[in-house]
């Protein structure tokens, strides 16, 4: 990162909200489950499915899981009723994984339930390492129950390798995409060509067992070689999806839909749009430069 970029994202916090947003809106569906809906219809209309993530994590008191337990079921409910074309992603530190692990497989299973009833697709997130083990182990319980279920492995992380030998072994619908947390070097790869390399081995991995799995990334060297890599193993269409966030390259999301490829689009919505928004900036600092632009009134 620029000593430009990194100045910038410093300065964010006193940047008013309106013009943060103004950004971060083309990344966020909006502000609640009418905002959602309507951007994943757009969605569904142009060919491309959706994955909807309601915002907000590390919750450290109860009464607040809660919360975010009924919101995750109200989004089903408005997936079901309004027949949108979605899965839903949430995060286990906004059901309690921070504050009691039984509290937060219970707030799942409350979820999974819900979606088990309408036969809507889940996937838990993944956070940063301090959750991967948890992570894990709450997803090998609540699976055993609920079969439609899925994950999420990130590739920069050295120890991915053992958990998709695992995954795999368990026939587990995974989603590989390759991480965003900041980690040390200890534990996590930090050079990209090294990241691009394990994302292809672990992602070689999954697509030679035939594992129902979404291929998550926005690098065209990682989705030219994720098509070579479909067709040295004769997949189906039925058998893979490639993944985006919304608002991130939509040339390439365009290109694969037109190549007559499934692809699911993140969307995030909710009241918690703003940690989401820094975290997206830490990621891509060129947002925070749009925001500065449109502060100084010359971004359009």
């Amino acid at each position: 990162m620029s000593f430009l970029n990194s100045l910038l994202i410093k300065t964010i916090p006193f940047v008013p909200k309106p013009f943060i947003w103004s950004v971060a809106k083309k990344y966020i569906a909006g502000k609640n489950l009418n905002d959602v809906a309507r951007t994943v219809r757009t969605l569904n209309s142009l060919n491309a499915l959706a994955t909807i993530d309601v915002l907000g994590e590390d919750v450290f008191k109860t009464a607040e899981t809660f919360v975010f337990r009924d919101s995750c079921i109200e989004t089903l409910k408005t997936i079901y009723v309004q027949k949108l074309d979605s899965n839903l992603s949430l995060k286990l530190t906004q059901l309690g994984l921070k504050i009691d692990k039984s509290l937060c497989e219970e707030n799942l299973r409350e979820i999974l339930t819900v979606a088990s009833q309408f036969s809507i697709f889940t996937r838990i997130d993944m956070e940063d390492s301090s959750c991967t083990d948890d992570t894990l182990e709450i997803f090998g319980n609540v699976k055993k129950n609920f079969p439609n279920v899925g994950i999420v492995i990130q590739a920069y992380l050295r120890r991915s390798e053992s958990d998709i030998k695992q995954l795999v072994s368990e026939k587990a619908n995974v989603r590989l995409c390759k991480g965003i947390y900041i980690e040390s070097e200890e534990i996590a790869f930090k050079d990209r060509v090294e990241i691009q390399e394990n994302y292809l081995k672990l992602l070689e991995m999954l697509l030679s067992t035939k594992t129902y799995m979404g291929i998550a990334t926005h690098d065209s060297h990682l989705i030219e070689s994720a098509y070579s890599l479909i067709k040295k193993y004769n997949l189906q269409n039925s058998e893979f999806e490639f993944q985006m966030l919304l608002g991130v390259r939509r040339d390439l999301r365009n290109q694969i839909i037109a190549n007559g490829n499934k692809i699911r689009i993140y969307v995030p919505y909710g009241e918690h749009w703003y940690a989401y928004s820094i975290r997206r900036m830490k990621e891509n600092p060129e947002l925070a430069e749009n925001i500065f632009k449109s502060f100084f009134g010359i971004y359009k």
